[in-house]
């Protein structure tokens, strides 16, 4: 009588686990369904958990529906363009003595998430002091064997 009893929970919990994932399957089937009903997402920028960098969320729209998806913004990122946008850069010009800076532009390569880019940006960085490196002449010491 008891492993007649024991079976049937078991038999029970199996049910009570099947059940479960086909719903959870449903629901997912049901948001993918939605997604493809919308093809017109409008992304938002994504915005950091904390800081100015690293995973956050982006929201996006389209119609009446609004969803949330992980993204990352990152920590090298340059502020002025914005991580969604790639850009293809040339070299550095040389060092303008009256600014004191260097700079170089980039071509648009592509927008990520219908971001707003522009086509061609030019960005600049302090210039730094050239500082000749030895020849090998001089031998640094350092672990290993000594002649």
């Amino acid at each position: 009588m008891r492993s007649l009893f024991s079976i049937a929970l078991v038999l029970l919990v199996v049910l009570m686990i099947t059940v479960e994932a086909s719903m959870k399957k449903k629901e997912k089937a049901k948001e993918a369904k939605a997604d493809a009903e919308c093809s017109e997402w409008q992304y938002g920028k994504c915005v950091p958990n904390s800081g100015d960098c690293g995973a956050g969320i982006r929201e996006a729209t389209c119609n009446e529906q609004t969803k949330k998806t992980k993204c990352k913004v990152p920590c090298n990122w340059k502020k002025d363009f914005g991580a969604d946008c790639k850009y293809k850069f040339g070299r550095w010009a040389e060092c303008d003595t009256t600014t004191g800076t260097r700079s170089r532009s980039g071509q648009l390569k592509k927008a990520l998430f219908n971001a707003e880019c522009q086509t061609t940006i030019k960005v600049s960085k302090p210039c730094t002091p050239k500082t000749p490196k030895p020849k090998g002449g001089e031998k640094k010491k350092g672990k290993g064997k000594e002649n």
